[in-house]
């Protein structure tokens, strides 16, 4: 029996250096572009398509069986895909789930996300790892072979990330109340129904959902505001504490009309808490530098030391830029680094009641190795030094 020969390439990805690898479509014909990426997590391809951190990205999944458990509703932390595109080895894996509402190739027509499959994922990361981050496009074509002059133009069209804001594209733009909580098998996502609970202030930079889930279910009642609501505006909302959100682009440039605020935050006195975007942009408001990283840091094994209790703590990543070492202030003591790289991967202000990190402690779906952090934030709320630890 013959084997049938695959159909010719349909699709092309092209990086800034001129690289070009020939695959397959999935989801929607046409371009996509943007910065080149690679995630080496084995879960959560729906939650980390949806992250409003990956705006302006196109990531490569390492792991080559993406779309085993299909897409759904629940697994979202965005309504609509933020990533500008996708990379995988293999065709889209048929969905083997009970949760599955539909295959991962309709979700992505559906939402107009565009990708490339057939790709030696090896052989890119590791061209990403050795030359740093640059922009890329995909082609795919619906009928014939890709058209590499589109694919060019597609690619010399794309801004690149250092300088861009991206926060303000990804910001809800009125205030809202938010009190659903974690998801759990059986029961779904839980709501929020304790009264008199401390009142926190959450600044939506691209905010994900699980984060809002986990510090609902860590105790405390949310206000969710947009991104460039004013100090004097969060603190009319007399919260007791104030949250600084993830988010995509350069923190130098959403810091621009960001840290202003976190500045008067900080003056405040009121407890602040800040992941991801919110910890680069509080560490630049307390006179730290921010760099950009050479590849970044994604994924969900990435080991961090909680220089504070010794504890090492698998975490998930998302972040291309980083708290520089140099010239830290005195007021600014770090309280995490990267098993990896040596990295700033926390601060603390002292003796005050601030704090951030940069990785993902809601980690959805996991590792939850750092959930610890949302207490700790809650602690700081209410005084109770026990919960902080």
């Amino acid at each position: 029996m013959t084997t049938p020969l695959k159909p010719a390439p349909n699709a092309a990805l092209m990086l800034a250096d001129g690289t070009v690898f020939f695959g397959y479509g999935i989801g929607e014909a046409g371009t996509a572009a943007g910065e080149i990426c690679f995630n080496t997590a084995m879960t959560g391809y729906q939650e980390i398509l949806t992250d409003p951190s990956y705006a302006g990205q196109v990531i490569t999944f390492t792991f080559p069986h993406i779309g085993n458990i299909g897409t759904n509703e629940e697994d979202i932390e965005s309504l609509v895909p933020a990533a500008a595109g996708l990379i995988l080895r293999e065709a889209i894996t048929e969905p083997s789930s009970f949760r599955a509402t539909a295959h991962l190739n309709a979700w992505m027509k559906k939402h107009g996300l565009r990708g490339i499959s057939g790709i030696d994922t090896r052989a890119l990361t590791r061209h990403i790892r050795l030359n740093g981050a640059q922009n890329c496009a995909i082609i795919v074509s619906a009928k014939g072979a890709p058209n590499l002059d589109k694919l060019k133009a597609a690619l010399e069209a794309a801004p690149d990330m250092n300088g861009l804001e991206l926060a303000a594209h990804h910001t809800t733009r009125a205030n809202y109340a938010w009190g659903e909580q974690r998801w759990e098998l059986g029961s779904g996502y839980g709501n929020q129904t304790a009264q008199n609970l401390p009142h926190v202030v959450a600044v939506d930079y691209g905010v994900k959902r699980n984060i809002l889930r986990s510090l609902a279910s860590a105790g405390v009642r949310l206000t969710v505001v947009p991104a460039t609501t004013t100090a004097e505006e969060i603190l009319a909302l007399n919260p007791d504490g104030v949250f600084l959100s993830n988010g995509p682009g350069d923190p130098a440039a959403t810091g621009s009309y960001a840290v202003p605020t976190i500045k008067k935050l900080v003056a405040s006195g009121k407890p602040l808490f800040g992941i991801c975007l919110g910890h680069q942009m509080l560490g630049i408001a307390l006179g730290c530098r921010t760099e950009k990283m050479k590849q970044g840091h994604r994924g969900a094994n990435h080991p961090v030391k909680d220089l504070m209790t010794g504890k090492v703590e698998i975490t998930s990543q998302n972040h291309g830029f980083a708290i520089s070492d140099n010239q830290l202030p005195d007021e600014v003591e770090v309280t995490h680094r990267s098993l990896f790289d040596g990295t700033i991967q926390g601060i603390a202000v002292k003796g005050k009641p601030i704090f951030s990190v940069q990785g993902h402690p809601e980690a959805s779906p996991g590792p939850h190795d750092s959930h610890y952090l949302f207490q700790r934030f809650v602690a700081m709320i209410v005084g109770d030094t026990r919960r902080a630890a």
